[in-house]
């Protein structure tokens, strides 16, 4: 009696460590972001879409098990892109699992140890995440042999049903991920459905379409030719990096944005804004100078505020 509670508890954990998304298609929430597991019918493997951060590792092995046992291995990881929050266990599973890993072409720069990414700006967005992003790590990565580049026709080796489409912006060979017959589209970080910069709204995960989180988003002008290229599509369900799955009717805000992408998605003012940073094959090419000023004096109140929050969080412990 007591092993079979047992194995109820274990499975009423992991199943609320994955949610479902569409037909073959399964996502898990680490933290702030999400990463996707996909299966590929014709072929009968899986493909993982982002890798989370290094703690996301042990959950995605744990749904695996879950989804797909006996064949806990994928076929492949496929990256939309190299920001740390997407790419923190690739190292750790892709030897794990002996595995390649796919991104474009642009966006090997930062995953091969040549280049860095654009500095964040924390002085748009006007939220916690965006203050703080000055922290974040943007060091690239050095896949070694893992790395192979996707193929230009748009093809994505082991999901044969999906095809991957480059949207830039937010990183430089930032990709998304859409399978006509049912309409599902991997947005990525292209743009998602949560605000990002905001805490609040990323611990209540309040539904939100936005555009791209606007801390790491280094070209504008690309990023609001990512969201039309993708409202083209019209899509019918769409998951992002951050946020839960819209579909519907709640895809209408996905027009919208693409209509009203300057005035609802990019900042007032900013590093990026009118100058964008310019990246090519070998990375970072450019970048428009920084406000340190102004990056100095948010930062300080963003610590602030979080010494504030720690202190009344300890103060109300104290009195229970």
């Amino acid at each position: 009696m007591k092993n079979k509670q047992t194995q109820v508890i274990v499975r009423q954990r992991i199943r609320k460590e994955w949610f479902y998304v569409a037909p073959g298609v399964w996502g898990i929430q680490d933290k702030v972001v999400n990463v996707y597991l996909v299966h590929n019918p014709p072929a009968n493997n899986w493909v993982l879409v982002d890798t989370g951060f290094h703690s996301t590792a042990a959950k995605i092995k744990r749904v695996a098990e879950q989804l797909f046992w006996p064949q806990v291995t994928p076929s492949a990881i496929v990256l939309t892109h190299g920001h740390f929050d997407h790419t923190g266990s690739v190292i750790r599973l892709s030897d794990e699992w002996d595995v390649p890993v796919y991104a474009h072409y642009l966006e090997a720069p930062y995953l091969s140890g040549r280049s860095a990414y654009p500095p964040p700006d924390p002085s748009v967005g006007g939220g916690a995440f965006s203050w703080l992003s000055f922290l974040y790590p943007r060091q690239p990565l050095d896949l070694e042999g893992r790395l192979l580049l996707l193929p230009e026709n748009g093809n994505i080796p082991g999901l044969d049903e999906w095809k991957y489409i480059h949207t830039p912006g937010h990183a430089p060979g930032h990709i998304s991920l859409y399978r006509e017959r049912d309409g599902v589209l991997l947005a990525g970080d292209a743009f998602v459905t949560t605000r990002q910069e905001s805490l609040l709204s990323v611990l209540t995960q309040e539904k939100r379409l936005s555009g791209p989180p606007k801390y790491f988003t280094y070209d504008w002008l690309a990023a609001e030719r990512s969201v039309k290229t993708l409202a083209a599509l019209k899509p019918l369900l769409v998951a992002c990096g951050h946020g839960r799955p819209m579909e519907g009717k709640e895809l209408k805000a996905l027009n919208s944005l693409a209509e009203n992408f300057k005035k609802d998605a990019v900042p007032v003012s900013g590093r990026y804004v009118n100058d964008p940073a310019v990246a090519g094959i070998g990375g970072v090419e450019y970048l428009p100078n920084a406000n340190n000023k102004r990056i100095i004096l948010q930062a300080a109140a963003a610590l602030a505020v979080i010494g504030v929050g720690i202190f009344l969080i300890d103060r109300i412990k104290k009195s229970l």
